[in-house]
Formats: structure tokens, C-alpha cells, sequence
């Protein structure tokens, strides 16, 4: 497949494309601005209230970051901070809604001053990709982990601005998708000027992919900064709570029931006040509501962390039901399994629970942290088993062996700072582009 097909390819499938992100926006929830200028890719300017409060002296030739969603805009977190500290302007560009939420709530101050922007990215039609570089005219632009869209970087290229994908990561499954896709992918991968990669195997994969000279810069989530105002209030919760805790973190869809009948079975035996309480915390927020459902048909005692109640000795369950509080969620607890492991979904980011200091167990399914999740394992920081009912009971036997699980508290935190500096070499890499 060449670029004129794939455009022709990607216009026909639009409207599917469209409905899908209407269906995702009513269960999601936010604003997803499917049919906005910025979309097509216009320049909207800010609005004239916000617009008199803006300090910034000066914003042109912004550095562009695009991070599609919520993972990619925590894990660039520490690169935005940088360069924001570096006295930069950022344009920064999302495809979710829980993205630019977290933009929001991560950079408000850099917002408020306007050194900050947020837009959405254009659909990568080639008129509007044009559009798009014509009417924000960026230094250079930084795809967060693994977005590669074709027209976009042509209307890079046609513009002469250099594009680095950064802290990027390109899975076995990646690869073949690629080779489906044909010249296409080829082309657009070879039209990076820079590939940073996480990893020596995600470094290969993309070279094979068509990359060119792909270097190994690690992972921009172990620079990750938890917010400390969360962590304290994370561990005040837990004390007044007086009770062991158990995070089900980050379940995907298919998961749920097989934690909810493993707590249904630990919580089945006599409660004692020192019984543990368990976090369970969807992905997304439209399963939320899922959730809640499925813990009511089990019969087990729940409430939602939304609605502000502290848990009574009788809670078995609080249902993480809120966006932008997991660094709350993992402080408050004892012992975390990271879901989206035990179903084919590649897992989801266990660096964030090791930076809290907590000992991690996942799933099977790792691949979208594969390198992470051996390392973590191999430093005795984590523990993978197979299926979420061994999951519940492996993490209640670390609740009851305090000198075990200290041990994994302190291999967790060790082992997520000796990966440390990848934002640094990220900035060293891209330093010509900087300046």
C-alpha cells in the first residue's frame, strides 16, 4: 500500500471512524471535539477572557509533543516539565479526551500563562496535516511511544520540520502490522529525523520496521515525579483506614469478574477489623459504571470513591471510580496488581506502583512492558502469575508476610530508580532542535 491509497483508504473509512469516536465520547464521557476546526487542522485561538490573562512574552515556533491519550500524557510528563522549564513554548496535541483532561490538570499554571496550548491532532487527511503545520508552524514535533501517521509526517517533511519519536516502543505485533501496511509505514518511519527508543529490541523492531538509526534513550515514565500532594494524601488514607490494602489496578474489559469473584472468595471468611479492603480501579471511565454493577450482583459491600465517604469496617471493596488520582491510589496501598495483563492487552504500566514503593504482581499478558515487566521481575520488584484468581491470592499472601513484602517494597523503589535519566538523554539527543 502506497500514501495515495492509504488516503483514499482512510477518507472512505472516515465516517466508521467518526461514529466510533461518538459511541467512545457518550460512554467516556469529556469533550472529544469530533467535528472541530482543530480537527481539520485550523489554529483556534484562545478565548478573549483567557487570552487577557496570558503572560507568556512570546509564542512562536512552538516544540509540538503529541500524546494520543492519558498513558502518553503521564509518560511525557517529565520531557513537558523540561521543557516548559527550559522557558519553551509547548504545543501539545491529543486524540482523547482523557488526554487533554490530563494536560489540563498536569500543566495549569503553563496553560494560564499561555506557554502551554492544547489542540487536538488533525485527522491525517493531507489537507488537513497541511493545514495543521502551516497554521502552528512548530520547531519540531515529538511523537510520544508509537504514533506513526503517514500524511502527518509528509506534511512534516514538506515543511522541513524534524520529527522524533520519543520513548518509543514497537511491540512483535507492531512490526507485522507494519509489513501489512507496506511502503507506506516504511516511508513514514524512515521520514523521522530521530527514533528514541525504550528499549535495544524496540530499537531493532523499528529499524527493521524502516526506521533509520534508531538509538536507545530508556523510558520517560521512570522520570515520572509522583505528585506529592497525592502521596501524602494517599498514605494519610491508609492509615486512617487501618486495614491492609489490595489494588486491583488499571482493569481492562474481561477482567473484572475474575478479580471480583477472587475478592468474593477471600472476603467470604469471617471479617476481623484488620481485614484487607481492596481498590479496584477500571482503565476507563466508561466501565465504571460496569464495575459498580458487577461488585452489586456478587453482593459484596462497596462504595465509590466519587462520592467522598470514608469506608466503614464492613467495606470490602472501594471502586477507584475517579480519573488523574492513581499516584492516591498506589501511596494508599499495601501491595498493587496491575491489570491488563490477564487478558491479551499487553498490560498496562507497572513503573508508576514501583515508584510509589510497592511491591507489583501482573499477568500473563506483558508485551506492551515487556522489557520493563522482566526487569521488574528479575529485580524481585514483581511477581507474574497466570490468571487473576492466583493474582488476589498471591498478593494476600504478601499482605501476610510483612518481612516479604518490605523486601518487594524496597526492590520496587530501587529498581525504578536505577532506570532514572531517560528525560535527560531525550533532551541531549534533541538538543540541536532546542537551542
Amino acid at each position: 500500500m502506497n500514501r495515495g491509497v492509504y488516503s483514499l483508504a482512510l477518507r472512505a473509512l472516515s465516517p466508521l471512524v467518526w461514529l466510533w469516536m461518538a459511541r467512545r465520547a457518550r460512554r467516556a464521557g469529556g469533550e472529544w471535539g469530533i467535528f472541530s476546526p482543530e480537527r481539520f487542522g485550523h489554529a483556534v485561538a484562545p478565548p478573549p477572557a483567557a487570552a487577557d490573562t496570558l503572560t507568556f512574552p512570546s509564542w512562536t515556533a512552538p516544540v509540538w509533543v503529541h500524546a494520543v491519550s492519558l498513558g502518553e500524557t503521564r509518560a511525557a510528563q517529565p520531557l513537558l516539565q523540561a521543557l516548559l522549564d527550559r522557558g519553551l513554548p509547548v504545543l501539545l496535541t491529543h486524540m482523547t479526551a482523557t488526554g487533554r483532561a490530563e494536560g489540563q490538570r498536569l500543566f495549569p499554571k503553563a496553560i494560564a500563562c499561555g506557554q502551554l496550548r492544547q489542540t487536538w491532532l488533525p485527522y491525517d487527511f493531507p489537507g488537513a496535516t497541511r493545514r495543521f503545520m502551516h497554521s502552528h508552524q512548530p520547531r519540531c514535533g515529538l511523537l510520544i511511544e508509537r504514533e506513526i501517521w503517514p500524511n502527518l509526517l509528509a506534511a512534516a517533511r514538506r515543511a522541513h520540520v524534524p520529527m522524533a519519536l520519543v520513548s518509543a516502543r514497537f511491540s512483535a505485533s507492531s512490526l507485522r502490522q507494519a509489513g501489512r501496511m507496506g511502503s507506506v509505514m516504511r516511508e513514514a518511519l524512515a521520514g523521522l529525523d530521530q527514533v528514541l527508543a525504550q528499549t535495544a529490541e524496540d530499537a531493532a523492531r523499528l529499524a527493521q520496521a524502516g526506521a533509520s538509526a534508531p538509538i536507545v534513550t530508556g523510558n520517560l515514565k521512570f522520570d515520572l515525579a509522583l505528585p506529592a500532594p497525592q502521596v501524602q494524601a494517599g498514605r494519610a488514607w491508609r492509615a486512617q483506614v487501618g486495614r491492609p490494602v489490595l489494588a486491583v489496578a488499571s482493569t481492562r474489559e474481561g477482567e473484572d469478574s475474575g478479580f471480583i469473584a477472587a475478592i468474593k472468595r477471600h472476603a467470604a471468611v469471617p471479617r476481623t477489623p484488620d481485614a484487607p479492603l481492596f481498590l479496584l480501579i477500571p482503565r476507563h471511565p466508561q466501565r465504571f459504571d460496569e464495575a459498580a454493577r458487577q461488585l452489586a450482583e456478587a453482593g459484596l459491600v462497596f462504595m465509590r470513591r466519587s462520592e467522598g465517604a470514608e469506608p466503614d469496617p464492613d467495606t470490602v471493596v472501594v471502586l477507584g471510580d475517579t480519573l488523574g488520582e492513581m499516584a492516591f491510589y498506589y501511596a494508599a496501598s499495601d501491595v498493587a496488581i496491575v491489570a491488563g495483563s490477564f487478558a491479551p492487552l499487553g498490560g498496562q504500566n507497572l513503573i508508576e506502583a514501583c515508584a510509589a514503593g510497592v511491591p507489583v504482581i501482573v499477568g500473563p499478558h506483558t508485551f506492551n512492558f515487556k522489557q520493563a515487566a522482566e526487569d521488574a521481575i528479575a529485580a524481585g520488584a514483581a511477581l507474574r502469575v497466570p490468571d487473576t484468581g492466583q493474582a488476589v491470592d498471591s498478593a494476600m499472601a504478601l499482605l501476610a508476610d510483612a518481612p516479604r513484602r518490605q523486601a518487594a517494597s524496597q526492590a520496587a523503589r530501587a529498581w525504578f530508580d536505577s532506570h532514572a535519566g531517560a528525560t535527560q538523554r531525550t533532551l541531549d539527543a534533541l538538543a540541536p532542535w532546542l537551542a
